[in-house]
């Protein structure tokens, strides 16, 4: 019981770590925003656009973070202990989450190298893929909670595959044209079709199961 109880009280600092770190990357985020400037509306309305690339990036990052953030709460939420090794993926993981503002940074800079947008595609690549090794991990050292079935974890986890490779689908494209954050506006339609099918193969098996 003391050692459940010590595992469980492990896993809730680390999703508390966790939690500041995140809060941390984007407070970053955000400290690098231009304010308008103007005397007029029509002069701050003026500034607001010229800075229109830096605003829609921080909205972008905001949005991925956040998305990362919620993928990596669904998952510990079900965790009871934890192992050096999941420690290290995740530090690793918050590592990527800490780069980001940085790499956001790069790709709103004038005179940025012509493929910026593919530093920004790694990283995501790289936090995606740290998630589905955690799940892995998760899963191997059976440190979810005896409650919850492996299962459980199987959605966040084709999430992550399918994120990890639509960034990486828009690496080499990035070296051919500046236009590659195009491959990214695919992520919804990917991740729809990847709940259609899971949804599909969770039905099959429930008509299995009731027929036998």
């Amino acid at each position: 019981m003391a050692t459940q109880e010590s595992g469980s009280a492990s896993a809730d600092r680390l999703t508390m770590f966790v939690d500041a770190v995140i809060a941390i990357a984007l407070t970053l985020l955000a400290l690098d925003l231009r304010v308008p400037t103007g005397d007029t509306v029509t002069a701050m309305a003026t500034s607001v656009l010229d800075h229109r690339g830096e605003y829609l990036a921080f909205v972008l990052s905001f949005v991925v973070i956040a998305a990362h953030w919620r993928a990596h709460h669904d998952t510990f939420r079900h965790v009871g202990s934890v192992s050096p090794r999941l420690t290290s993926l995740t530090l690793v993981w918050l590592f990527m989450q800490v780069v980001m503002p940085f790499a956001t940074r790069v790709i709103t800079a004038e005179g940025a190298f012509a493929p910026r947008f593919s530093l920004y595609a790694i990283v995501q690549v790289l936090a995606s893929a740290t998630l589905a090794l955690i799940i892995r991990q998760i899963r191997r050292e059976r440190l979810y909670r005896g409650d919850v079935p492996p299962e459980v974890f199987s959605p966040i986890l084709v999430r992550s595959i399918c994120l990890a490779s639509v960034f990486a689908v828009s690496v080499p494209v990035s070296f051919f044209t500046t236009n590659a954050f195009v491959c990214w506006l695919a992520i919804p339609v990917v991740l729809t079709v990847a709940r259609m099918i899971q949804s599909d193969r969770a039905d099959r098996r429930a008509v299995q199961g009731s027929s036998t």
